[in-house]
């Protein structure tokens, strides 16, 4: 019997490679349709700066810009922002950006914020944000230098400058949280909800 009980299957508006790779080991069926939106001009217009609200609400806008595409489907949209005390950074622009982010989270602790929502027909049916705290080490600059180099541009697809399922593990010392929400979907919780929901089989 399959896990997914819905009548069509779930489409995840991202196309983070990682969100997809946690929903199929998790026996989900589910299709991907990247939702096409201005995170930036999202923001401004909800004039959100605190970076929760803005997991929230980027998690909540790409759902509802997909489900307005696809009626009677269930979307998942998802969102992470890191903090850094006051400052919020977001994915570099290049190699330099990355190097500057990383320079200013060694030797720091930093939070994750994942944010998760789920719409249908312009409904959210189930949103939450979960926190994570990762806390770098103090690593050198020859370090540094070398692990772009071994990373390449997979430095500028996450936020930080790294991903931790991956050679970024090095970088860090501590991590206090939920290892899903680290990777950007807070996988728990959302996997109760469609239990209770009646769309994965319980």
């Amino acid at each position: 019997m399959p896990l997914w009980l819905g009548q069509q299957p779930l489409v995840l508006a991202s196309k983070s490679d990682i969100r997809g790779k946690l929903l199929a080991a998790a026996g989900l069926r589910f299709g991907i349709r990247a939702a096409q939106i201005d995170e930036r001009a999202v923001e401004a217009e909800a004039k959100v700066s605190d970076a929760i609200a803005a997991a929230r609400l980027l998690a909540r806008a790409k759902a509802m810009a997909v489900a307005a595409q696809m009626p009677g489907h269930i979307v998942l949209g998802a969102d992470q922002t890191l903090a850094h005390g006051s400052v919020r950074l977001t994915k570099p622009v290049n190699r330099e950006d990355a190097a500057s982010q990383l320079r200013a989270l060694r030797g720091q602790t930093h939070e994750l914020h994942s944010g998760v929502a789920v719409v249908r027909d312009g409904e959210v049916l189930f949103d939450l944000v979960d926190t994570a705290r990762l806390t770098m080490r103090d690593f050198s600059d020859r370090f540094l230098e070398d692990y772009l180099d071994m990373t390449g541009d997979v430095a500028m697809t996450s936020v930080g400058g790294y991903q931790l399922e991956g050679i970024g593990i090095h970088l860090f010392e501590r991590v206090e949280g939920d290892y899903f929400t680290i990777l950007g979907l807070p996988l728990l919780p959302l996997l109760k909800f469609l239990r209770e929901g009646g769309y994965v089989d319980g």
